[in-house]
């Protein structure tokens, strides 16, 4: 159905509303064809179904929203709107649909606490991006207590739907040139999630996050579909951190559906992520699906339990299919991440049906991360269990860089580790050969030919 604005504000005191409306604004809205106005319309909710695995409970089913916002822009791509969209917010939270209208380009920088958000659909039919003020961002966003994370806004509350097939972008280089500078600036993630609950993101183009593209803690029952995750550097200055999803104090999630053109993991698994399904993803230049890193924090006990992944492409990465665990020592993998000592349990993980294409390590379990000194991983072997492991259905071949080499499994002793299986391993290094580096893991578990020789390091 086509809108008019006349037709707009005669409907509007029954089931629309407009974000602050004003003629002027209204007129500067995204133009059509000869200049005429666009028509405004609301995007379809889309049906989402887990296929072929489901998750431990039903996918969320919201009812119908009852009235529809409209976000207001500016449509100069420079000041801020951060004040119409909560006003937007507000006014159709509990029962209504908010639209970031198509065509119109929507500037966010105001630090936005979004947990307040209740029975909502949020259409983002636009493109909305970041300001590039690093100082103002890196005193005001949101900071999370696991390692440096903040983020530009914090995504929360019950029953929240997002889709619509717009654009987020993070404004992600001028991040990475700072970071090649000082690696202690705090850089935000593109979406932070505390405490969400009953919610569905799908159908999103995320890009050029400054740091992870997904944090999400203290979430339940969120499901994540068909996302769209791209950004590189146009500068000698990589883009570092640029993590898929990290997830932190949250079960019952569901990630699937999804494209990942990255810096780091596709998908992390952080201290306290259980009940996790991910399934039918496209990874390109990442460092895997990774459980960790954990153990990270002295006295901190961290659990990682219960999470299938399944039909996972891996293109061009460090990893597939990877555990990484801190000795029980202090490490360091970089001037600004640095831990061990903490303690915890890895348990009943599955990595089902796995393509690897170009991956340095296929499978990786590494209970030394963080240290170099292998001598001294073993002497302060961690205290964090990892136990009822499968790696199967593994198909393709690696890249060069560890060959013969195609995985690793090392645990720093025998007693922490118990049923780590890999089987119908069928990867192969550029040469021809299966070999694994095997520590503290009976051979007899994995369909690998193991070696005590360890590449990892060179």
């Amino acid at each position: 159905m086509r809108f008019q604005l006349t037709t707009l504000f005669a409907v509007a005191s029954a089931t629309v509303a407009v974000a602050s409306p004003t003629w002027a604004a209204l007129a500067a809205w995204a133009k059509g064809p000869g200049g005429q106005p666009a028509p405004l319309h609301t995007s379809t909710r889309p049906s989402i179904s887990c296929q072929p695995h489901h998750p431990s409970q039903p996918p969320p089913s919201p009812p119908p929203r009852n009235r529809v916002c409209y976000v207001e822009s500016h449509n100069d791509g420079v000041t801020d709107d951060s004040t119409y969209i909560l006003n937007a917010l507000h006014s159709c939270n509990n029962g209504g649909h908010v639209v970031f209208a198509e065509g119109l380009k929507y500037t966010i920088g105001t630090a936005l606490d979004l947990t307040f958000l209740e029975h909502i659909d949020i259409d983002i039919q636009s493109y909305i991006q970041f300001t590039n003020d690093t100082t103002y961002w890196q005193a005001n966003s949101f900071k999370f207590i696991f390692q440096n994370v903040t983020s530009f806004f914090k995504l929360g509350g019950n029953d929240v739907n997002i889709y619509g097939g717009g654009t987020i972008d993070g404004n992600g280089q001028v991040w990475y040139d700072l970071y090649a500078a000082n690696i202690y600036t705090l850089r935000p993630v593109l979406i932070g999630i505390d405490g969400l609950h009953n919610s569905i993101l799908s159908d999103l183009v995320l890009r050029y996050s400054p740091e992870y593209y997904h944090f999400v803690a203290n979430a339940t029952n969120v499901i994540f579909d068909n996302i769209n995750i791209a950004g590189h550097s146009t500068s000698i200055n990589v883009a570092k951190n640029t993590d898929g999803w990290d997830t932190y104090r949250s079960s019952g999630l569901v990630i699937q559906n999804s494209v990942i053109n990255n810096g780091d993991d596709c998908v992390s698994f952080k201290p306290n992520s259980t009940d996790i399904l991910v399934q039918n993803l496209w990874c390109n230049g990442s460092h895997g699906i990774s459980v960790g890193s954990l153990g990270q924090y002295k006295g901190e006990y961290d659990i990682v339990q219960n999470v299938y992944v399944f039909n996972v492409s891996m293109h061009n990465t460090t990893d597939g299919g990877r555990i990484k665990v801190w000795p029980n020592t202090p490490s360091a993998v970089s001037g600004d991440l640095q831990g061990g000592g903490g303690s915890g349990m890895v348990k009943n993980i599955t990595y089902d049906t796995m393509l690897i294409d170009n991956v340095d390590y296929a499978i990786e379990v590494d209970q030394c991360y963080g240290q170099s000194n292998l001598t001294l991983c073993l002497e302060f072997p961690s205290p964090l269990t990892i136990t009822d492991v499968l790696f199967k259905n593994f198909n393709g071949k690696t890249s060069k860089k560890y060959q013969p080499e195609i995985g690793t499994f090392a645990c720093s002793s025998a007693t922490v580790c118990n049923n780590i299986v890999a089987s119908g391993i069928n990867v192969v290094s550029p040469n021809g050969t299966n070999l694994a580096y095997c520590l503290n893991v009976p051979q007899a578990d994995l369909d690998v030919t193991c070696t005590t020789e360890y590449l990892g390091f060179n």
